[in-house]
């Protein structure tokens, strides 16, 4: 009896943990359908807007018309280490991508050895400011830091920049 205890428990932690998994689940969510076609959902919206008129329908198509920006992901993620008391406290890693009009491309591939070093400073600047201590990645605290980026990356690349993007940013504390 004595060594079938240790199996019984198992079985009954087993159990417990399962039913409290499906006890704790959230509820399944129902899926999203997609409007039947865009001239409802651009129906819709007119009629929400409490206007029906040709103007609004051409500025839609105008709107469709336009190209779509380009996202270029800068090859490589940048590693920031974060120094505290003259001791490594911890390393973040950033990856970005860049949001330009179309045809920029290689532009960007042109410069971006340029663009590291800028996007490197600037993330050096935040990391020595404090930026990546506690909780780093609330928007009051990221927000400058994507200004900042912005702004850099336009010295190089004019008007023809939409936005920088941080598409992962991770912490490791040491």
């Amino acid at each position: 009896m004595s060594k079938l205890l240790p199996v019984i428990m198992l079985i009954i932690g087993l159990g417990g943990g399962i039913g409290a998994g499906i006890m704790l689940a959230p509820a399944p969510e129902e899926p999203i359908t997609p409007a039947s076609s865009d001239a409802e959902a651009d129906e819709y919206a007119t009629t929400e807007a409490g206007t029906d008129t040709d103007d609004t329908a051409d500025d839609h198509d105008a709107a469709r018309d336009a190209p779509a920006n380009e996202f270029i992901k800068i090859n490589n993620q940048f590693v920031i280490p974060v120094v505290e008391r003259d001791q490594l406290a911890s390393m973040v890693v950033v990856s970005l991508s860049l949001e330009t009009k179309p045809g920029m491309a290689s532009k960007v591939h042109a410069f971006e050895p340029k663009l590291r070093d800028v996007f490197l400073r600037v993330l050096f600047d935040h990391a020595n400011m404090g930026g990546f201590r506690g909780a780093f990645t609330r928007s009051e605290v990221l927000d400058p830091l994507r200004t900042s980026l912005r702004e850099e990356a336009r010295r190089f690349l004019g008007k023809d920049l939409v936005d920088v993007l941080i598409l992962e940013i991770t912490r490791q504390d040491v």
